[in-house]
């Protein structure tokens, strides 16, 4: 399988006047480092007003820089917000990323996950889903050469060519965010990459793997003319150091990330606070105070432990087939020192062996996609937890 890398830009409180300054160069630091240890993907998240949570509302810019600094890694939108940017302008800022990255950049697209991100750019909750579908149509075609129209539910856009095309052919590879676990299914029916943020266990991956590329191979429909991305990425919380105690010590990051989607997760629409109304670090320690077990519980999901460890982890996950797994551990107070010596370890240590079996992933997809391999057809029911075992569980009135 393939290791991406994964940044929302954390800060939590107490802010310094430098802070989001040393995190932005901290995080390019950090993928600088990482082209050169083969990683093989960089995803950027976008969000808009969420304080401490993510502080990364321009991904493209983020990744323009990183750009310049790196060689290899592809060049991520984990993802680009349809709903509250014009078509014409994400595909302007896409292709112009492309060029200036050699041909490096993943498409991600998304839909946003709450009432705060959407209703600033006039969008409401309830019609997200059908402002993202006809935002795709409108966009695709204004990679293709020439001008192109678009008269759609929610976007009108008059015969223009937008300017400058992407140095890919016909455009980037195309992902859609799968916040929720049935948006699985959707984006193999669809022919999109599936950009899964659900932190799934081993037995939990299998079962969607199988559900995306049954909706792949039989299911296609396809939102517009568009290259399909037949892949499937997966999420997991990561911090690898010599041993488990010590990665574990060193991820206090990783359980605040947890928290975070729980605490805003349980607002209706995911509404979060009015801006400086709630404390998130603070109400963060109060739980660990209040429930070590649970913080113990969290620390033992994900990628996190010493590189036997996590081999044994990812072991498991292979036989899901899943196509790449996207590591976080910029999350929290994680240190980089510590987040670049994680990264290191997990290079030198576990990553070459499953690099070196991608033929063999390729191979049984091929065989999939050709129908000489036909899956079961597994019932995801028991599969839609979207925080995973091992997440960390707050109160209702935590939230309030």
């Amino acid at each position: 399988m393939k290791f991406g890398i994964f940044y929302e830009l954390q800060l939590p409180r107490p802010w310094r006047s430098d802070g989001e300054f040393n995190l932005y160069q901290n995080a390019l630091d950090q993928l600088e480092l990482a082209d050169r240890l083969g990683y093989d993907f960089a995803w950027e998240v976008e969000h808009h007003f969420l304080e401490e949570y993510s502080h990364s509302p321009a991904p493209e810019v983020f990744l323009a820089a990183a750009s310049q600094r790196t060689r290899q890694i592809r060049l991520a939108h984990g993802i680009m917000q349809l709903t509250t940017a014009h078509p014409a302008r994400v595909a302007e800022r896409i292709a112009a990323l492309d060029l200036v990255s050699r041909g490096r950049v993943e498409f991600g697209m998304g839909e946003s996950a709450s009432i705060t991100e959407l209703e600033p750019f006039d969008r409401s909750f309830e019609e997200k889903r059908a402002v993202w579908e006809d935002a795709v149509r409108a966009v695709v075609p204004m990679f293709k050469e020439g001008g192109c129209e678009y008269h759609g539910t929610y976007f009108d856009f008059p015969l223009r060519n937008v300017v400058p095309k992407p140095l890919q052919k016909p455009h980037p590879p195309l992902w859609v965010a799968c916040s929720q676990l049935e948006t699985i299914e959707m984006a193999g029916r669809r022919g999109l990459g599936a950009l899964a943020f659900q932190f799934l266990s081993a037995g939990a991956a299998h079962a969607w793997v199988h559900a995306y590329y049954n909706a792949f191979t039989k299911r296609l429909h396809r939102l517009t003319d568009y290259v399909t991305n037949p892949n499937i990425a997966l999420t997991s919380y990561f911090m690898c150091a010599e041993t488990d105690e010590e990665a574990r010590r060193r991820a206090d990051g990783i359980p605040f990330f947890q928290f975070a989607l729980r605490f805003y997760g349980q607002s209706a629409f995911r509404r979060r606070p009015d801006p400086g109304a709630v404390n998130l670090w603070e109400e963060y320690e109060k739980w660990k105070r209040a429930n070590p077990e649970g913080l113990a519980r969290a620390l033992s999901g994900g990628l996190i432990g010493s590189p036997e460890t996590l081999r044994l982890k990812l072991r498991r996950f292979e036989t899901s087939h899943i196509d790449q797994v996207i590591l976080l551990n910029q999350a929290g107070n994680n240190t980089h020192e510590h987040i670049c010596e994680s990264l290191e370890l997990f290079a030198r240590e576990v990553m070459p062996e499953f690099h070196a079996r991608v033929p063999e992933q390729e191979a049984w997809k091929a065989k999939v996609l050709s129908r000489e391999i036909e899956l079961e057809e597994i019932d995801t029911a028991p599969f839609r937890e979207r925080y995973g075992p091992n997440s960390v569980q707050i109160t209702p009135q935590a939230a309030e």
